[in-house]
């Protein structure tokens, strides 16, 4: 058998001032696989996401990685595992700072140590990917919401990740832009982590789905059959849209 592409053990995390943000959670994604992270807020999902690329030390328990330990005291270990897992966050200014589109997709590239030609290539697929190609030389700041949060998954996307972490990709896209992230997404052949409170994107895009509340895993299977399942959601605060059929 292939080795997950992400693998967590018995993943305990408290915070400085005592709350305990996770309890022994464990999870296995396979490569390739489409997970969504579900759950109320408060469950945990933004500590457990940044546990995958050692944002936050693993204290107790292990995250495996593509099978390599991410070890917050060894630089060498943190730099492959972030070469591995790309994040893209929730608000895609927080990852758009360069004065155009494309030196802000080469950053990532730039500093592993791509130049030339190699550099520009991975910029140009990276555009191409996520539909984006003919605002390489446009300021960032004059995009759509949209467009913006496109340009922030090809700077992930440059960097040839994994494994991609999406933290609530479809909050504050309009109906088009939503649809057009969709096929996006549904197109890169990449390990899909999607954290969100989009019910109706998480059966859209991923066939798996985890429930994370009070910091622990309540439930794990195929998202259409745990978001059929009233009673489950009630107990983890989720609600499908009124007049959503599965």
């Amino acid at each position: 058998m292939s080795t997950p592409s992400l693998e967590i053990k018995e993943l305990a995390f408290a915070y400085p001032d005592g709350n305990q943000a996770l309890y022994g959670v464990n999870i296995k994604i396979d490569k390739g696989e489409r997970v969504a992270l579900l759950g109320p807020n408060g469950a945990g999902k933004t500590t457990l996401i940044l546990h995958i690329n050692g944002i936050h030390p693993t204290n107790h328990g292990q995250v495996f990685v593509s099978g390599r330990l991410v070890d917050s005291n060894n630089p060498e270990s943190l730099r492959e595992v972030r070469s591995k897992v790309g994040i893209v966050f929730q608000d895609p200014d927080d990852q758009l700072f360069m004065p155009t589109v494309g030196e802000d997709v080469a950053f990532g590239p730039y500093n592993m140590g791509l130049r030339g030609a190699e550099l520009d290539d991975a910029v140009t697929q990276a555009l191409t990917l996520v539909g984006m190609l003919e605002f390489k030389d446009r300021p960032p700041h004059h995009l759509s919401f949209g467009q913006r949060r496109r340009v922030a998954v090809a700077t992930v996307l440059a960097m040839k990740p994994e494994i991609l972490i999406l933290d609530e990709p479809s909050s504050n896209l309009d109906p088009a832009s939503r649809r057009e992230l969709a096929e996006i997404l549904n197109s890169l052949d990449i390990t899909l982590l999607m954290v969100t409170h989009d019910l109706p994107y998480a059966v859209e895009l991923c066939p798996r789905s985890l429930i994370l509340a009070g910091g622990v895993i309540t439930a794990d299977g195929k998202t259409r059959d745990l978001l059929k399942d009233e009673n489950l959601l009630k107990e983890n605060r989720l609600e499908l849209p009124k007049g959503f059929n599965l």
